[in-house]
């Protein structure tokens, strides 16, 4: 049981975000027993900022709190033994914790993904994309060329194979890519996990007073239209609105535990939270 629920689409701009086109910032949206909010931030930074300003204030209140943000939390099996020598998530989030370097949204993912790169000289390394007319030596343009059997890595995650639309976490940049947003945001996790009280699923049992999970929004992206379109809402906005109130309302009806049921893979890759539920979510949403 949750008592408030927080979905936070996350942004890999290099810049603060423009102060009238909301589209490319982060957006914290909340549900509660008091109904929902949303509240959109020009720089990472501000947006965790709040977000432990949210914690503190549910913990202090003494609510369960489960925030889900939309980008992947591990990567698939063997790279974190790879890059840190131990095959735990939580060793990649404290490693590129200390490689990322993020300040008013300028960041260095790039530089970072080039160096992870070059641990493989089996070939080009698994992270791939970047924008056109800059030069990565070592980062690929696209995804032809690089051998994953080669490099002992899936291309994908099982998170993946089981919400399709979902993009592999080595894709860096172009639409729908999920790759920057993780490099810049799981230092953040790794933040926040070393703060009492608060878990990380899969990676731990969610029983914690504020749980942690990854989401995909697109779960929803029917219902996410036809509210962007009808309210002249950011897609990102119509997201977290719809994602943050259907996880309530399954907490609420005491149907959500179903949705933290995870393969083994999870356990190093990670998984999303409601992959195979979208149909249960989208109903959520129909309920007084």
């Amino acid at each position: 049981m949750f008592d408030r629920v927080i979905v936070v689409d996350w942004s890999a701009a290099n810049l603060p975000t423009s102060l009238t086109n909301r589209a490319n910032a982060v957006w914290i949206g909340c549900h509660d027993a008091e109904g929902g909010a949303e509240w959109h931030h020009r720089t990472r930074a501000g947006a965790e900022a709040q977000l432990l300003t949210l914690i503190d204030t549910s913990q202090s209140e003494g609510l369960r709190l489960l925030i889900g943000f939309d980008f992947a939390m591990g990567y698939p099996a063997g790279f974190a033994l790879r890059l840190t020598g131990e095959a735990r998530a939580q060793a990649v989030w404290n490693w590129l914790a200390g490689a990322i370097t993020d300040i008013d949204n300028r960041n260095n993912r790039f530089e970072v993904a080039t160096r992870i790169n070059a641990l493989f000289p089996e070939g080009p390394g698994p992270f791939w994309s970047h924008p056109s007319g800059q030069t990565w030596p070592g980062l690929p343009f696209r995804r032809a060329g690089i051998d994953y059997e080669a490099l002992g890595l899936s291309e994908t995650r099982a998170a993946e194979a089981a919400v399709p639309r979902a993009k592999s976490p080595w894709m860096l940049f172009n639409p729908g890519s999920v790759g920057s947003q993780s490099l810049l945001g799981l230092p953040m996790i790794h933040r926040l996990s070393q703060r009492p009280g608060i878990a990380v699923w899969p990676f731990a049992a969610p029983d914690a007073p504020v749980v942690l999970a990854e989401v995909y929004p697109s779960l929803l992206a029917g219902p996410v239209a036809i509210l962007a379109n009808g309210e002249g809402l950011t897609a990102d906005q119509a997201q977290v609105r719809l994602l943050s109130r259907a996880f309530y309302r399954l907490a609420r009806a005491d149907r959500l535990e179903p949705l933290f049921d995870a393969p083994p893979e999870a356990a190093e890759e990670g998984w999303i939270l409601g992959a195979h539920h979208a149909p249960l979510l989208a109903e959520a949403l129909t309920w007084a």
